[in-house]
């Protein structure tokens, strides 16, 4: 099966559903908030609450896999229905999983996530670049295939990341400049927008030294409880800024398990978020 290419559906969610992305990220503390224990019960019953609810609203999910590998067999089971329940629902599903190896084991993450035969396969999947741009050639390979995506980290908002992305060649280009010029690549010629994305931190300030128009959608996590907000966005990301998939995950997931409340929180920010990449 080869599904229409990831960026074209992409695109279609976010013009019909707004462009807001909304993390499912089980972890103990949030659990808790939610009146769960943190076990299988608790993550499969905040798993399905979050799916039920948001659905048919949002254009993308994105589920941290680690959250759920940490039970095991029987998380990876829930992470398997969370992904085939929303995506059955027409929710997009970015598989946050940062898979970056070489070879035959960089080709088995990519089977893994981005093969329509597995289990867990999702619209597009993190990875990390940093064996190489050249490592990820099996999974831009089989998204090609699959009709699948990926995001590929290049300018993260976690204060670590400067020290690998914004170190700079001998060519004088930084390694996170390096890494959207590879993806501006894959992208040449793709229409409405291409299926190849980077991941770039909502709370980065000033981008305007990087090229960000690569042609294809920037995940940017840091909406909500990291301190951006939808007001900043056109600041940081310029006229790339329509293809930004702004990932909001403890701003709206904390007003859960109340359906009406998680609803009326993701609907928010949603309206906040279209109303500033189209002014």
């Amino acid at each position: 099966m080869t599904l229409t290419p990831f960026g074209t559906r992409l695109r279609a969610a976010m013009d019909s559903r707004g462009p807001l992305c909304v993390g499912i990220d089980p972890h103990a503390a949030l659990l808790a908030q939610w009146g769960l224990e943190d076990d299988i019960a608790g993550l499969e019953r905040f798993s399905r609450t979050v799916v039920e609810a948001l659905a048919e609203s949002v254009a993308v999910f994105k589920p941290q896999a680690a959250f759920f590998e940490r039970f095991g067999s029987k998380g990876v089971a829930v992470l398997e229905r969370t992904v085939a329940d929303a995506r059955a629902a027409g929710t997009l599903v970015v598989m946050d999983a940062k898979r970056g190896d070489i070879g035959s084991t960089m080709a088995a993450y990519a089977s893994a996530f981005l093969d329509p035969a597995s289990p867990l396969f999702s619209d597009a999947l993190t990875v990390s670049p940093y064996l190489g741009y050249g490592s990820l050639a099996p999974a831009v390979e089989l998204a090609r295939e699959s009709g699948a995506g990926l995001f590929v980290l290049a300018l993260t908002s976690n204060p670590e990341g400067a020290e690998v992305q914004r170190a700079v060649r001998e060519d004088g280009r930084s390694i996170g400049a390096t890494m959207l010029a590879h993806l501006a690549a894959e992208n040449a010629g793709a229409s409405p927008m291409g299926s190849f994305g980077a991941v770039v931190g909502a709370t980065l300030g000033d981008l305007s030294s990087f090229d960000l128009d690569i042609n294809g959608p920037l995940l940017a996590p840091g909406i909500g409880a990291q301190g951006a907000s939808a007001a900043d966005l056109p600041a940081v990301f310029g006229k790339a800024v329509r293809n930004v998939v702004p990932n909001v995950s403890r701003g709206v997931l904390k007003h859960g398990p109340d359906v009406s409340a998680l609803r009326d929180s993701a609907r928010r920010f949603a309206d906040e978020i279209r109303e500033a990449v189209s002014a």
